[in-house]
């Protein structure tokens, strides 16, 4: 037990049943003194008065709780393609929330301020989802995304968030690890999630020493996300050392293929120093760029470079006839030329584009 949950265990259980951010876990079995959770796929069995490994669910008088409902320290707009999802109402903004807490231990994390710290309920800043909805209603966006750090911390939240956001007309996405179990998938698009961004984060063997994790889990979900009828992207951020070798990317691509699909788009972002790898080298542009080669000649129709600003695999070309679709800068659309029966203009074939298409702000 770490110094931040043996604070929380000194506090009686009754003081922080009061907090606003302290909710029954929508899913968890007991076993005799300890409680197993059931929201992800460590599935941590949790003795009374203690954490689970992600410090965002805690065993309380028998039953598990989670300590970051409405705890939200990040509340930003962003566009829709930050997430990233070029193929799900390009050019729209979305408001995006994150918490505490994460279930992997990523040395790269861009988040680590909020993925590396436990919540505390006793200093919470609250905030509904009736609230956060009333956000929604003064800005400009398009829709929600539960981001930044994994949203599955968010879980019970966005049960209660989504339906909310779709009587509003918004849409609702997460971008995740996928290391949710398959009853919080489904349980979350019954809600009205609708999306959902899969951090892949290398091969087999690379995720079981970085991430202490089984990626076949990550892949059963994205193919269960597309069965269920939810948009999927797919993002794989190559890290030299861990996940960038060839063998590592052609695993990724083959998996891609056959759990997600042709057509499902993949990104290759470039990686950058970060939290505990400060002392790596960024990723060689030359490496993404034979990423996309192999993915492209596997036979990956829609493959995006990511984190390289001004690249022209940025944007969305036509897989049959190569034609400029989706002209992109970073985040935004600066213009596009598809049919709005989301058909190449030049050849009439279908490109599998979810929602109207937007120019930026400002383009």
């Amino acid at each position: 037990m770490d110094g931040s949950t043996q604070l929380l265990a000194t506090e009686g259980a009754e003081e922080l049943l009061k907090s606003p951010t302290v909710h029954e876990s929508r899913l968890f079995a007991l076993e005799g003194n300890d409680a197993r959770c059931l929201t992800c796929e460590r599935r941590c069995s949790i003795p009374p008065r203690e954490a689970g490994f992600c410090k965002t669910r805690m065993n309380l008088k028998g039953k598990i709780y989670t300590l970051v409902y409405g705890d939200i320290p990040s509340i930003s707009i962003n566009p829709i393609e930050k997430k990233p999802f070029f193929h799900f109402w390009p050019g729209s903004r979305a408001l995006t929330i994150g918490t505490w807490g994460c279930n992997f231990p990523c040395a790269w994390c861009q988040n680590h301020e909020l993925s590396r710290t436990p919540p505390d309920p006793k200093n919470a800043t609250y905030t509904s989802p009736e609230k956060l909805m009333q956000i929604s209603s003064k800005s400009t966006c398009h829709g929600t995304s539960v981001s930044f750090n994994e949203p599955t911390m968010l879980f019970e939240y966005a049960l209660d968030l989504f339906p909310i956001a779709k009587r509003l007309g918004l849409y609702n996405t997460y971008v995740s690890n996928g290391y949710m179990t398959v009853e919080v998938l489904r349980m979350l698009r019954e809600a009205g999630l609708d999306a959902i961004k899969f951090d892949i984060k290398g091969d087999a063997d690379a995720v079981r020493r970085h991430c202490k994790a089984d990626v076949n889990l990550v892949w059963r979900n994205v193919n269960e996300a597309r069965r269920l009828g939810m948009h999927v992207e797919v993002v794989a951020l190559l890290i030299p050392g861990v996940n960038s070798e060839t063998d590592s990317v052609r695993e990724i691509i083959q998996n891609h293929l056959r759990y997600a699909g042709a057509d499902t788009p993949l990104h290759f972002t470039r990686f950058h120093p970060n939290h505990q790898m400060t002392d790596r080298d960024p990723t060689r542009i030359e490496t993404l760029e034979q990423a996309h080669a192999t993915a492209r000649k596997e036979g990956v129709n829609y493959v995006y470079l990511g984190n390289c600003p001004g690249h022209h695999y940025e944007n969305t070309y036509c897989p049959n006839c190569g034609e400029l679709l989706i002209e992109r800068y970073i985040f935004d659309v600066v213009d596009y030329r598809m049919r709005r029966d989301r058909l190449c203009p030049a050849c009439g074939h279908n490109i599998p584009i979810v929602g109207r298409i937007k120019m930026s702000v400002g383009s």
